[in-house]
C-alpha cells in the first residue's frame, strides 16, 4: 500500500518542517532570540527536511528511500537529544557551556557587538506549564524519531 510505504519519511519530513518552522516563527513572529544551543538543535532538523524530501523523491527505489529516512530520523533524533541537554541547562540539572551566549548574529562591526543582546543558554525565554521550547523540541523530536523508526520498521517487517 502506498501510503503505508511513504509514511515513515513523510513523518521524518513533516516533523522537522513543523518543529524548525516553529522555532523561526518564536524567533521572527514573537521576537525570541535563539542562543547558541537553539542554534545547534536546529542543525540536525535542517539535515533532516534534506533529507526526508530526498527519500521522497527517490521513493522508486526502496532502498534508499528507507535508507534515507533512516539518516533523516537519526538527525531528528540527535535535535531531540540537543534539545534533552539544553533544557538541562535551562532547568539548572547541569552546567551548560560557560561561553554558551550569542548576539544573534548579523553584521560583524564593534557597535553591532556591544549592542547585540546577550542571549544565555541557561535561561528559558519562554516557558508553557513549566516546559522550554528546548523541552518542546525534545519531547516532539523523540516522539516523531520513535513513530517514524516504528513506522519504517512496520514496513520491514511486513515487507518479509
Amino acid at each position: 500500500m502506498l501510503t503505508s510505504r511513504l509514511s515513515a519519511p513523510i513523518v521524518a519530513l513533516a516533523a522537522p518542517l513543523l518543529l524548525y518552522g516553529g522555532a523561526l516563527v518564536s524567533q521572527y513572529g514573537f521576537g525570541l532570540s535563539p542562543c547558541e544551543m537553539c542554534y545547534w538543535q536546529r542543525w540536525p532538523h535542517q539535515a533532516a527536511i534534506l533529507l526526508a524530501l530526498l527519500a521522497l523523491i527517490l521513493r522508486g527505489n526502496d532502498r534508499a528511500m528507507r535508507a534515507l529516512t533512516l539518516l533523516a530520523v537519526i538527525a531528528i533524533a540527535v535535535s531531540g537529544a540537543i534539545g534533552v541537554c539544553h533544557a538541562g541547562v535551562e532547568y539548572r540539572f547541569w552546567e551548560g557551556l560557560t561561553t554558551c551566549a550569542t548576539g544573534g548574529g548579523g553584521p560583524v562591526s564593534l557597535d553591532a557587538i556591544m549592542n547585540a543582546p546577550l542571549i544565555r543558554c541557561d535561561t528559558a525565554q519562554w516557558t508553557l506549564r513549566g516546559i522550554s521550547l528546548a523541552g518542546f523540541n525534545a519531547i516532539f523530536s523523540l516522539g516523531a524519531a520513535a513513530l517514524a523508526l516504528t513506522l519504517l520498521r512496520r514496513r520491514t517487517t511486513s515487507a518479509a
